[in-house]
């Protein structure tokens, strides 16, 4: 390293440390769920659904149902990473660790959510978003004996990896992965077969998708009422009794 490359690295340091010591940052701590949230981005979710369901997200981390249920917890908090998603290789953190307690930490979890563009608008890698949340848990400072991956979209893997290789590796490694299956009605054309496989959507996203200790499936009927769903299904996450003590996983 050169003389002069020291001093920026010098403040580029000091500029991290900082960061990891500000107001609601995921430090290393002890919370009661590490909690992937993985959003379906891919092109059969057209602009108007898209805001639906970013709206939908920030409503349902804020809601009081679901800060309730944050502070019934031994620790009283959760540790959040939002991922949107779509094709093999194309998974982007839009907000990284973040230990939620209160609705100060909620809030501005969910404005970062709706400032960011939007990641991607390709193909659908349920494999490799579930690949990626796995390393996004990997990687997480704060600790958790509960590790879950959440799942939305409105399709089928059609790209990347077969789902259940994914789904199986993580479910291997005590993770468990539940769904948020989106009926879409409307798809753009050409996406029918995608969103409205063999059997109904629901029922692929069980025999594919979810697994793990608890696992469960919510169905959203249409993206206008993401947002609830969500949060019922976040209060139901969030509450479940947790397993045995046992030394907590980071």
């Amino acid at each position: 390293m050169s003389r002069k490359s020291r001093p920026i690295s010098a403040f580029c340091a000091v500029t991290s440390a900082a960061l990891l010591v500000a107001p609601g940052a995921a430090r290393a701590q002890t919370t009661d769920l590490l909690l992937v949230l993985a959003a379906d981005v891919s092109r059969s979710i057209d602009t108007d659904e898209f805001s639906l369901q970013r709206k939908g997200y920030s409503a349902a981390l804020t809601d009081p149902r679901v800060l309730a249920a944050i502070r019934g917890g031994a620790t009283g908090a959760i540790a959040t990473c939002f991922v949107e998603w779509s094709g093999a290789g194309e998974q982007n953190v839009v907000a990284d660790w973040t230990v939620i307690r209160d609705g100060e930490d909620a809030g501005r979890l969910a404005a970062a959510i709706l400032a960011a563009p939007r990641s991607y608008i390709g193909r659908t890698s349920i494999s490799g978003a579930i690949d990626y949340a796995m390393e996004r848990l990997a990687a997480a400072q704060p600790r958790a004996s509960r590790r879950i991956i959440d799942i939305s979209g409105d399709g089928t893997n059609n790209s990347g990896r077969p789902v259940t290789e994914a789904r199986d590796q993580a479910l291997a490694q005590g993770v468990t992965i539940n769904g948020l299956a989106i009926i879409n009605n409307k798809p753009n054309p050409g996406y029918v077969v995608h969103t409205q496989p063999p059997g109904g959507l629901p029922e692929w996203y069980r025999e594919n998708v979810i697994g793990g200790p608890g696992a469960f499936l919510r169905v959203v009927e249409d993206f206008h009422s993401f947002a609830d769903a969500l949060t019922n299904k976040l209060v139901s996450e969030i509450a479940t009794l947790p397993p045995p003590p046992r030394t907590a996983w980071r």
